[in-house]
């Protein structure tokens, strides 16, 4: 075809990391089709509507394209306007437009007032995880070293912390242990609080595949999802009952001597203690759930599937269903403790796989965009606060300035309402993005700045997969180091890097432990494989043959009892009354929607947040669209779907539409340790519109 050209990259959209290639027009400078290479594999020659479909946003008219300065910011910072004045444009009756080198410098001038008058740890940098690691390393390089704030955080905080958490405090690392394509080597799964086929429909097709030929696959969540259709085990359990039911397997487990005694021995440490205690928690047996009715099934399937799992070579699957609640980090550790007893881990077609959200959450968190962590986990020289602490610092009127790349912390962070005032509190944001996005609309200054098809960088998937991407069209717009660098040297840092590839190779020798043998040559020559972290003289496809990582090389048990509450409390008691909402993805979107709503074939598809209601409920629901109302926030009107797909007193939403205000529902309930929103559950009254 006359000036098309195939390129190669990977999609911008969630964590499963396909491979992509594209057909470009290079006289329009237009993506015309994204497909995947037939032998890719990660895609396995399919992709996803989205990475299908959802390139529109690209060349969307609403692209933001030339900076802005709010001129209510440029009125109260006097100086700052003088400053920039002559490359002020009039734009409307809120924003000048400006060029890169006048937003920076107000950015870099207002910074140095505020960390003046209220100290170096008045500033924070929130986000990343959308961007590539060249930009997530030195996004948190310029704020700890230029700035000397150690305030980092990404949106893992509201994802799969915990997943870090947990699994690090038991095995050392909080990655998934093996590839992809080792789903096709185990004997049995087990899928807990992920709706794969939704979120991460690529990997679900691997699932599926092996769930068909040896029916193989238990799921458990507290609705019916397509991945029920094809279980052998299809367990729907009431809220808040992950950690209840982990505990559980490893009870039977136990009990019954299923456990391998030589690996118990060999590789970890805390057994004999563990055991004793779950011995003797009255929740962890499974005939707990004889109490709880509606879900008295459970008590033997609960049984049925220990023994599976801990017979035959398995894998456990997670997503947000599980991260998102108040124990998550701690159902994370009782995950890893069942591949522990079972050794289900270090080996081919056994393992842990959480399924990472976003498209760089794991290299963001690589990258050291943490405020415990610097590149590499390693311990950084000061350790900052987390993003709900920095909400409060907002409020308290300590923290006063926020740099945030591609995070909409304004509609996908919980209690919206409290967000909202604690904004107002801030004398600078200033945001990088490709769309005017809601916590965009807010900022003081924003910088258009290049999408993932316009750049090259790394990008790490759930697998722990890099994998360079290369621009599919050309843009004249900077990339999100570019920014930070010319920010470092405007605030007195020495930043002086010429492409990203500079960036990464001082990421090599930083984060050598992981990333010491993985240069852009190797990275280009295996575009379509990628390698997997750690990569040295080779990579490593599976984690935790020989050790685990933690700093004696043994797998740890750490037990944590069940705690009764919500909806299982209210059911023991019989007072089940009201409505219990969960929150999830649907395919046609990815997460805020500012890319997905700019394709009209993946927009018409689902262009509202809907709510889904059983059928049983459906005599309290007698208009089309409700409110919800919890304690902290409402949401604006929801259209109602009746369903039988839910359970009677559940309620389930998406969040991906900021008019819905779904976030404003949830308040400060969180994991207890590592801070991530209690997403996946809150107590809602139904008003009708």
């Amino acid at each position: 075809m006359e000036n098309i050209e195939t390129i190669d990259s990977v999609c911008t959209y969630c964590g499963v990391g396909c491979d992509i290639a594209a057909h470009i027009d290079t006289k329009e400078n237009k993506i015309k089709k994204v497909f995947a290479h037939p032998d890719g594999v990660v895609s396995q020659g399919k992709l996803c509507i989205k990475g299908k479909y959802g390139y529109d946003f690209v060349d969307a008219e609403d692209r933001l394209r030339v900076p802005r300065i709010r001129k209510s910011f440029l009125e109260k910072n006097p100086d700052i306007k003088e400053a920039v004045a002559s490359a002020l444009v009039d734009f409307d009756d809120t924003w000048y437009e400006c060029d890169l080198d006048a937003a920076t410098t107000a950015c870099a001038m207002k910074l140095g007032e505020i960390q003046k008058e209220y100290g170096r740890k008045s500033v924070a940098s929130i986000g990343g995880a959308r961007t590539s690691c060249e930009s997530s390393y030195l996004f948190q390089k310029f704020t700890r070293h230029t700035l000397n704030s150690p305030h980092v955080d990404n949106c893992a905080r509201v994802c799969h912390s915990p997943s870090l958490k947990g699994m690090r405090a038991t095995i050392g690392e909080g990655a998934a242990t093996n590839p992809y394509n080792d789903i096709y080597n185990v004997d049995f799964m087990i899928v807990i609080g992920s709706n794969t086929t939704e979120a991460h429909p690529i990997i679900a097709n691997r699932i599926l595949d092996v769930a068909r030929e040896k029916d193989n696959l238990a799921v458990f969540d507290v609705r019916e999802i397509k991945l029920h259709r094809f279980a052998k085990y299809k367990a729907i359990m009431p809220h808040e009952a992950n950690l209840l039911i982990l505990n559980m397997l490893a009870y039977v487990i136990i009990d019954e001597e299923l456990y391998d005694e030589s690996f118990i021995e060999d590789r970890t440490k805390g057994f004999a203690e563990f055991k004793e205690k779950i011995l003797n928690d009255p929740y962890a047996n499974p005939d707990y759930f004889n109490e709880i009715e509606g879900y008295e099934y459970l008590s033997k399937m609960v049984r049925k599937v220990a023994r599976e799992y801990a017979l035959k070579k398995s894998m456990i699957f997670w997503g947000l269903g599980i991260t998102e609640h108040l124990d998550g980090s701690y159902a994370v550790m009782a995950i890893t403790h069942l591949a522990l007893m079972t050794g289900n881990i270090g080996k081919e077609g056994a393992g842990l796989m959480p399924l990472r959200g976003q498209n760089n959450v794991q290299g963001t968190c690589d990258m050291g965009m943490l405020p415990y962590y610097d590149p590499d986990y390693q311990e950084p020289k000061e350790v900052g606060l987390m993003t709900p602490e920095l909400v409060d610092e907002m409020l308290e009127g300590r923290l006063k300035a926020v740099l945030n790349i591609g995070e909409d912390l304004t509609h996908i962070h919980p209690n919206l309402n409290k967000i909202d005032r604690a904004f107002e509190e801030l004398e600078l944001l200033f945001v990088q993005e490709l769309f005017m996005t809601d916590v965009a609309s807010r900022a003081d200054i924003v910088v258009g700045v290049k999408s993932a098809y316009e750049k090259t960088g790394v990008y790490v998937n759930a697998m722990r997969r890099l994998h360079l991407s290369q621009p599919l069209v050309k843009s004249d717009l900077p990339d999100d180091w570019e920014v930070l660098q010319i920010l470092d040297n405007k605030m007195g840092g020495s930043a002086d890097y010429k492409s990203s590839k500079d960036v990464w190779s001082e990421v090599q020798r930083v984060a050598y432990r992981r990333f010491s043998g993985a240069d852009y040559h190797r990275l280009e020559k295996h575009r379509k494989r990628g390698l997997q972290w750690p990569v040295h003289t080779e990579d490593t496809p599976i984690l935790h043959q020989l050790d685990f990582r933690t700093e004696d090389g043994y797998g740890y048990f750490k037990y944590k009892q069940y705690e009764l509450r919500g909806m299982i409390k209210e059911i023991i008691e019989k007072n089940l009354k009201g409505y219990h909402l969960t929150t999830g993805r649907t395919l046609a979107h990815y997460n805020n929607a500012a890319q997905t709503k700019r394709s009209q074939k993946l927009n018409d598809r689902y262009d509202e947040d809907i709510l889904l209601v059983c059928e049983d409920d459906a005599a309290d629901f007698t208009s089309e669209k409700v409110i919800l109302k919890s304690a902290y926030g409402e949401t604006n009107p929801l259209t109602v779907k009746i369903t039988d797909k839910v359970q009677p007193k559940t309620l389930f939403a998406t969040f991906h539409h900021a008019k819905s205000r779904i976030n404003a529902l949830f308040g400060d309930a969180r994991d207890e340790l590592i801070l991530t929103a209690a997403f996946k559950t809150i107590k809602v009254e139904v008003i009708n519109c």
